[in-house]
């Protein structure tokens, strides 16, 4: 190895480059499934790819761009603004002209805004370029709709610690360190990783730097941290969050600020947890306390624009408030029978005097027949149709 390529990180060597090298995913990369068939038809999709660090998305990025011939270009919603985009939008309408693709990749595509995002449009729309978009947050409250109208949504699910290792093992040959790594150090990496094969590489790396033989020791010296106990994306992410509104629904209210908090400590979405409060607050308490949902879409709407640390305050306020409150799943029941209901009986005809009238021969054929325009009006055939008229839902 040359002393350029050494100063490339290891991650960045062992990136793949074509998709039969690509690791995981297989939901995305199986025989038959969407990006299998992109690169077999050799005609790129606008994609957003959804999913933790470290799961591959600015690897499959590149390589689609590289099977399908097309130019990759990549900017990050972070550093570039609408002059960056503008560049990128001439530049494809030079390629157009020369009958070439352009893929443009924009990592982290959630921190552009409304007015960015929608500049995209019009050129996606005609075919200038093939936008993929990466982000680590959801697409359906972070992306806007027409963008996501226009675009495949595809979820990347963080790398099995199966597949941490085969990546692991594959840098060590790479790396002709093979007699240096012990199988538990390997073991500890990919477990140490949460998922995140870009973290695994590198502590791989940091370890290999630091000694001629690698153990769990030397990889604890490298990674400079415990296997954690919160991952943002991975099962415990799901585990705290089911325990916070488990207990706010048991209204204990200790375990609920517990939870809270490991999930702020953590760096969980401040936004992600009030949006669980507004859920719960109709989901678990409803008629219960009329003002719950109230608060706690006041509360979603003080995390978005207060910011951290503060909003701590916001979220400890409003978790004790719902864990404190009654609660009823009156409203949540009722609806569920009514979506059942909706489902086995789709077509279920509207009663006569129920219907809307608005010529002579509609009402001629007993349409809104004996129906009063007064409050609590109660029609003496009822309202529900004739195959649901004994049904009670609420």
């Amino acid at each position: 190895m040359d002393g350029a390529t050494a100063r490339i990180p290891l991650a960045e060597r062992m990136r793949p480059q074509t998709l039969d090298e690509v690791i995981g995913q297989t939901h995305l990369l199986g025989n038959n499934e969407i990006l299998q068939q992109i690169v077999k038809n050799r005609e790129p999709v606008s994609l957003i790819l959804w999913g933790p660090p470290g799961s591959g998305k600015t690897t499959l990025a590149r390589v689609i761009a590289k099977e399908v011939d097309a130019e990759f270009i990549e900017l990050s919603a972070v550093t570039s603004g609408k002059k960056d985009v503008e560049k990128v939008v001439e530049h494809a309408r030079q390629n157009w002209n020369l009958r070439l693709r352009t893929i443009l990749f924009v990592d982290e595509i959630h921190r552009f805004n409304k007015a960015q995002q929608d500049a995209f449009l019009p050129h996606v729309e005609s075919g200038l370029i093939t936008l993929i978009g990466a982000t680590t947050e959801n697409p359906s409250f972070e992306v806007i709709t027409p963008l996501l109208s226009r675009t495949r949504v595809l979820v990347l699910e963080p790398l099995t610690k199966d597949a941490i290792i085969h990546i692991l093992t594959r840098a060590v040959a790479a790396e002709k360190a093979t007699k240096r790594v012990a199988p538990e150090a390997l073991d500890y990496i990919a477990e140490l990783a949460g998922g995140d094969a870009r973290v695994a590489l590198g502590n791989l790396e940091l370890a290999l730097n630091l000694s001629k033989k690698v153990s769990i020791e030397t990889v604890k010296t490298a990674a400079q941290k415990r296997v954690p106990g919160y991952d943002k994306k991975g099962e415990m992410h799901y585990n705290v969050i089911s325990a916070f509104i488990k207990s706010m629904r048991g209204s204990n209210v200790d375990a609920t600020l517990y939870y809270l908090a490991r999930m702020i400590d953590a760096g969980e979405d401040p936004k992600f947890i009030a949006r669980r409060m507004v859920i719960f607050a109709s989901e678990d308490i409803g008629l219960a306390g009329n003002g719950a949902l109230g608060l706690a879409l006041n509360a979603f709407q003080a995390v978005e624009r207060v910011g951290m640390p503060e909003s701590s305050y916001i979220l400890f306020h409003v978790a004790t408030a719902l864990a404190k409150s009654e609660k009823s799943r009156q409203t949540t029941d009722a609806m569920h029978r009514a979506q059942q209901l909706a489902k086995h009986y789709p077509d279920a005809p509207v009663p006569l005097h129920l219907r809307n009238a608005p010529t002579k021969l509609m009402k001629d054929l007993g349409y809104a027949k004996d129906y009063k325009w007064e409050a609590d009006f109660k029609h003496g055939k009822g309202f529900l149709p004739d195959d649901l008229k004994n049904e009670k839902i609420f």
